[in-house]
């Protein structure tokens, strides 16, 4: 059967310099194989769009290995069995895979979650009751353990990981502050219930962010970096706990940034503060927290106590266009490409 399926792929051209461009894209079109033993032949539904990716199409060493120039762009994505080769997937399954930029992929059987499309939207294994969630979920509760009345600030307040980070706060007891660019997505951590929301691209934001945190931020949850950070730091109270999961800001960056060396101030923040800065990846929490998490967030999300919002692109081929808007700030809320 699947040997009369075609395959549309878009694959890595060039190693991005700066912001991507057409340019380091590449499409083709090849036969769709039977699958191996073990495996299934899925057919992507949904593929997710995540700022780590641009990571990953450098050669730069980082926690993943790079893409190879040539090699189909990686990405999470919901599919659908097509044709299974192992135990317990059958036509007609929808699954939570790691198919890539592309219609079709052969996957390993070990490495699906089964998805129940009558639970909830399955475009959530993308972005709240997925990855992103799970990343403000762990990174927040195993990090940042916010108390009763902190205060807790996190930037890209409207995304997936912030959005969360925020209401989750919020469900502890916290006072949370988002901080977003532009008007609409103010009023979006306002409907959120953000104790404050902020403008970054409105001008004194340090100031605008002091007057938002009279008693100085516990905790503040970075994946941005950048010019919030400088706008961040000051306000860190002692003790304060910043789990750090991304640095959006500087992914297309080609050069340090201008000015002068600031880490000698940064580490006597640190020291003067004792301040816990801890980077990490949402992988090392999941043998100990997804369970939590999954029963934590499904509760939530269906109760209405944790409200999430999708930005979602019609068509495989808007992908590459799609990607450097979500790398300029330009989505609202999880980004996400409707392949089928």
């Amino acid at each position: 059967m699947s040997t009369a399926l075609r395959n549309h792929r878009i694959r890595l051209a060039s190693r991005p310099h700066g912001e991507p461009v057409e340019a380091d894209f590449t499409r083709d079109v090849v036969e769709v194989p039977s699958p191996d033993p073990g495996q299934v032949l899925l057919r992507t539904r949904y593929l997710s769009l995540d700022p780590y990716v641009r990571g990953r199409m450098s050669a730069a060493k980082s926690y993943a290995a790079p893409m190879e120039v040539g090699d189909v762009i990686v990405g999470g994505t919901v599919s659908e069995v097509v044709e299974s080769a192992a135990d317990g997937f059958a036509p007609g399954d929808t699954v939570l895979s790691y198919g890539g930029w592309q219609e079709y992929s052969l996957e390993s059987a070990a490495h699906l979650r089964r998805l129940d499309p009558s639970a909830v939207p399955v475009t959530t294994a993308l972005g709240v009751l997925g990855m992103p969630g799970f990343t403000a979920y762990a990174g927040l509760l195993a990090i940042g353990k916010p108390q009763p009345g902190e205060t807790v600030a996190v930037a890209a307040a409207t995304g997936p990981v912030g959005s969360a980070v925020g209401q989750i706060a919020k469900l502890h007891g916290a006072r949370a502050i988002g901080i977003a660019g532009g008007e609409q997505k103010v009023a979006r951590m306002r409907e959120l219930g953000f104790d404050a929301a902020l403008d970054h691209r409105a001008p004194e934001l340090a100031g605008r962010l002091a007057a938002a945190s009279p008693d100085g931020i516990d905790v503040y949850f970075e994946n941005v970096g950048g010019a919030v950070w400088d706008a961040v730091l000051p306000r860190l109270n002692e003790f304060a706990r910043v789990p750090v999961c991304g640095l959006a800001a500087l992914y297309n960056a080609t050069s340090a940034p201008e000015g002068p060396d600031r880490s000698a101030q940064l580490m006597r923040e640190v020291l003067s503060k004792s301040l816990t800065l801890r980077g990490f990846i949402q992988r090392e929490f999941v043998p100990t927290m997804f369970e939590d998490f999954l029963r934590d967030m499904t509760d939530w999300v269906a109760s209405g106590k944790v409200q999430h919002t999708e930005d979602i692109t019609e068509g495989l081929d808007r992908a590459p266009e799609a990607f450097v808007g979500m790398l300029r700030g330009q989505n609202f809320g999880k980004a996400i490409i409707q392949v089928s």
